[in-house]
């Protein structure tokens, strides 16, 4: 691989890995907040506002973050990715300008009437400003993953002779069917991202014995929508995702599955290792029949494998797309069982003394941020070797006049000062959640 993409794809890699822990925070808090404030409108109990406030400064710290590091990453299609800009400007540039102008810009001014205009707006217009925050939040992972799915399935599109792309139907780019499920799949992953956050707070004041009326709430708040979370996750989302894989991009399906070779019947994988130079899985433990039943609603349904393709239309990484793969669904299938065992210690009422659980979800916290960024590898790794799908190769969309060079100092440079700046964001976010929501709950 020439320097300059790979050092263009490695600073990419890691500016948009490095973002996206934030996002899928500030859009799971996003409803939480509006719960809560919802609640508080209804019961008119105290505890329900304050827990509202609390998590909002939590939001807030990781929105700063978001828009901090999300510049830097936009920057880089002008830089690093110029040809790739030129070429398809004039359709991805229509969904990010919108997202730019409408969602986040919706977000911020409302972000800002919440955190300091309660005593003056009153209830219902302060929930207003909850409930509109939401609606920018989730309006710009909307926008973006738009944006993400025409790269993945091209649709409303003319290829000019000078090989730029145009849009002949605006309306394509938001009824492109591998749209809906990638959002619904996305939005519920950062529920689940927030919902182990909370329940990682709310285990924490119980295990120091501190703020135990909000930590019994941030838990049940938590146990509830991660069960549900972590359900969608797999099903209906990643299902119809899964399908729209096998539909549109089949070598990516069998590269996720490690599938060389054709099979009616193919069995899902639990535990392999892709043996590239011998072109099979080693050390496998499968279940049969079970991944062409998934994918087809028929137990003996024909999965075509890597060696059905020509090996220029592979993945370039199907070790890297594999085990990202793998490690998204088996984190899913962990999380969904933490959620049923506190779903289940809610239910009798024992939460509170189960204090081995409280542990784990203490330290489960870091999982699904990996989960996500392995979903989102697993994405992006499977698109490979294209920028858009079957179209246009990465290979072709570097910048001409940025030497490898300038982008691998640029790289350092990033890796530096987003370490100082997550550096910061713990501190910031450690004492807020130290000292803890506001004791007074009196009505």
């Amino acid at each position: 691989m020439d320097d300059a993409l790979l050092y263009g794809r490695l600073q990419f890699a890691f500016t948009i890995t490095y973002h996206y822990l934030f996002p899928q925070l500030t859009m799971g808090l996003a409803l939480i907040i509006v719960l809560y404030k919802g609640f508080y409108l209804k019961t008119n109990q105290l505890i329900y506002n304050e827990s509202a406030k609390f998590w909002a400064k939590i939001f807030a710290i990781n929105f700063g973050m978001g828009v901090v590091t999300g510049i830097p990453m936009e920057f880089q299609f002008g830089t690093n990715w110029a040809q790739f800009s030129e070429r398809t400007g004039n359709i991805i540039g229509q969904t990010l300008a919108m997202e730019g102008m409408f969602s986040f810009f919706l977000e911020s001014s409302f972000l800002g009437l919440f955190l300091f205009g309660e005593k003056i707006l009153g209830k219902k217009l302060h929930f207003l400003t909850a409930f509109l925050i939401f609606i920018g939040s989730w309006a710009s992972g909307y926008l973006i993953i738009a944006t993400h799915s025409w790269m993945q399935n091209p649709v409303g599109h003319e290829v000019l002779a000078n090989g730029k792309f145009i849009l002949n139907n605006f309306s394509d780019l938001f009824s492109n069917p591998w749209l809906l499920p990638s959002f619904f799949h996305n939005q519920m992953a950062s529920l689940v991202t927030t919902s182990f956050v909370i329940a990682s707070v709310g285990a924490f004041y119980l295990l120091i014995n501190k703020h135990k009326e909000y930590a019994h709430l941030f838990l049940k708040t938590a146990i509830i929508t991660g069960l549900i979370s972590t359900l969608f996750v797999a099903f209906p989302t990643g299902d119809l995702l899964a399908k729209q894989v096998a539909l549109k991009q089949p070598v990516t399906l069998a590269a996720m599955e490690g599938l060389f070779n054709a099979e009616e019947g193919a069995p899902i994988v639990l535990i392999g290792q892709p043996n590239m130079k011998e072109q099979r899985l080693d050390n496998k433990i499968e279940v049969p029949k079970v991944l062409s039943f998934l994918t087809y609603k028929r137990w003996d349904a024909e999965i075509k494998g890597l060696n059905d393709f020509p090996k220029e239309e592979w993945p370039t990484n199907i070790p890297g797309l594999y085990y990202s793969y793998h490690i998204m669904v088996g984190l899913g299938t962990i999380f969904i069982g933490i959620m049923l065992v506190g779903i289940w210690f809610l239910w009798k009422k024992k939460l509170e003394i189960q204090r081995w659980f409280l542990w784990v979800l203490l330290f489960a916290v870091p999982f699904p941020y990996i989960a996500n960024t392995a979903g989102w590898y697993t994405s992006e790794l499977g698109r490979q070797p294209y920028l858009v799908y079957g179209l246009f190769k990465t290979s072709d969309g570097i910048s001409e006049s940025v030497s490898a060079g300038n982008t691998l100092f640029t790289l350092l440079g990033f890796v530096g000062l987003y370490l100082l700046l997550g550096f910061i964001m713990l501190i910031l976010v450690g004492k807020i959640i130290h000292k803890g929501p506001k004791l007074t709950l009196k009505n």
